[in-house]
């Protein structure tokens, strides 16, 4: 738990996302793709899942649901975003929604644990290769979650790729065709490794 009151209808909700730390922001934003099961496939952040599924407003969830936390670099502005979309709802609607008691949401936070694989790349072919056997815990934390962590705002993949020179050139820019927010981390691997097929060296070769 984060320390934040829950929250039991539409206004509270404003208020906890008002003062909630920014990293429930990122857990409820980013790291539902991460769980083993997820409520509601449809949408892919827990207020919008939660707006479904308790507040029954389906028009609130859907405009909770398309927002890509990724085209934010600040989660300050995304928390801002999340509240103007809020304040809109509650203008529209004749009464403020609440949630039956045992559904109130409660904001988390998460830590995030980090170990070594043991798999180690020397080369752009050994990407390629290596791409279909890769966890979907390292897709996640190299392709994901390294948007958040890395300097530029980019992925691991790449920052490791761009070392190589022109080489590479266009196997990052495969990776950067990839909208990755709205699929799951099983179809984000399938999509990396079509994109990067064409590099593969026996393709190449052949």
């Amino acid at each position: 738990m984060a320390g934040v009151d829950t929250a039991l209808n539409l206004r509270e909700l404003r208020e906890r996302l008002l003062s909630c730390p920014v990293e429930c922001l990122f857990h409820h934003f980013c790291e539902t793709v991460i769980r083993p099961t997820f409520d509601d496939p449809e949408f892919r952040n827990d207020f919008a899942v939660w707006a479904a599924r308790d507040l029954q407003d389906r028009v609130l969830a859907e405009r909770l649901g398309i927002i890509n936390p990724y085209d934010y670099t600040d989660l300050e502005e995304l928390r801002q975003l999340a509240v103007e979309v809020i304040d809109d709802r509650l203008s529209e609607v004749p009464y403020i929604p609440w949630v039956k008691m045992g559904n109130d949401f409660r904001f988390m936070r998460a830590v995030t644990v980090v170990f070594d694989t043991g798999l180690k790349l020397d080369s752009p072919d050994d990407f390629v290769t290596a791409l279909s056997d890769l966890s979907l815990g390292s897709i996640y934390y190299h392709y994901v979650e390294a948007r958040r962590r890395t300097d530029n705002h980019t992925d691991d993949f790449t920052a490791w790729l761009s070392e190589f020179g022109k080489t590479s050139e266009g196997l990052i820019e495969a990776l950067a065709g990839i909208d990755f927010y709205f699929i799951s981390l099983k179809d984000l691997r399938t999509q990396l490794v079509r994109a990067t097929a064409p590099f593969r060296k026996e393709t190449i070769l052949g």
